[in-house]
């Protein structure tokens, strides 16, 4: 369980930042121009490291960082860019897993209390999500 295998990963961090726990996880994070691309996981000689976009917010730096993080944990040795673009293999799972993971490691059940009468809408600009992944972290899925 996602949830289950994050709030782990927290309380063993002793943060949700999720530059923080990359790099107790000696995780490497390179920022660089990337164009439109905001940012990917790659591992170089059994070495991980996370690739952002240097031209990106402040907050889209830190969930794309969450988000390749969770492809670090969740899919270590899967090369999505590869996967992507030279074979028929869809990576679509493995873009949803982490985007859950990054919403789930971003956003706690106490940053959620602070705004108990927001709409769904509200909660995702407040947060930098979209409505689909507030809505799928509001429903503790």
């Amino acid at each position: 369980m996602l949830q289950a295998m994050i709030q782990k990963l927290v309380r063993q961090a002793g943060t949700r930042d999720p530059f923080e726990i990359a790099r107790q996880k000696h995780i490497i994070i390179t920022e660089e121009p990337l164009g439109s691309i905001r940012g990917y996981y790659s591992r170089s000689h059994r070495q991980p490291v996370i690739h952002i976009n240097s031209a990106l917010s402040e907050s889209q730096r830190r969930f794309t960082c969450a988000h390749e993080l969770g492809h670090a944990l969740l899919h270590p040795k899967a090369n999505t860019p590869f996967l992507h673009s030279r074979t028929l293999f869809s990576v679509n799972r493995y873009e949803i897993e982490a985007n859950r993971f990054a919403v789930w490691l971003l956003i706690s059940d106490e940053d959620l209390a602070e705004y108990p009468d927001r709409t769904i809408p509200q909660l995702a600009q407040i947060f930098g999500v979209t409505p689909a992944l507030m809505e799928h972290r509001l429903k503790g899925c």
